[in-house]
């Protein structure tokens, strides 16, 4: 599969049409495939809750745009906020496991790769965090 600026913007295009402001395209080679590989395109104003991968790290790769990912403690307090632009300073993050986190969209047509262990398992009430 070829990523270019046409895939991407195609991709953009569905997330702003999508009421959650952003659309997923899975990079895996098949439904056996258990890891997690995938194009996320994110428009400013989607809202992720804060959220934590008990059993897996996150690998994040900015394809296009920037995004402020913020953490937090496991008390809902700030620990800290990065910068993220395609080709910026900070272009890539490894989250640990466990680390609460979430993310501000800055501006449209962000782009996404996101990497997980294992198969995909919808987030459980007790890694979704309720201020």
């Amino acid at each position: 599969m070829r990523i270019d600026f046409s895939l991407l913007d195609q991709l953009s295009a569905q997330a702003r049409a999508c009421e959650r402001l952003r659309m997923n395209l899975d990079l895996r080679t098949s439904a056996e495939d258990n890891s997690q590989r995938m194009l996320n395109a994110l428009e400013p104003g989607t809202i992720l809750p804060i959220h934590r991968h008990r059993f897996s790290s996150e690998t994040v790769v900015m394809v296009c745009g920037s995004l402020k990912e913020i953490f937090y403690n496991d008390n809902g307090k700030v620990t800290d906020v990065i910068l993220m632009e395609a080709g910026g300073e900070c272009p890539a993050l490894q989250i640990p496991k466990g680390q609460w986190h979430t993310v501000e969209v800055l501006e449209p047509g962000t782009v996404i790769f996101e990497a997980k262990d294992g198969a995909y398992v919808p987030l459980s009430d007790e890694d979704v965090m309720r201020l």
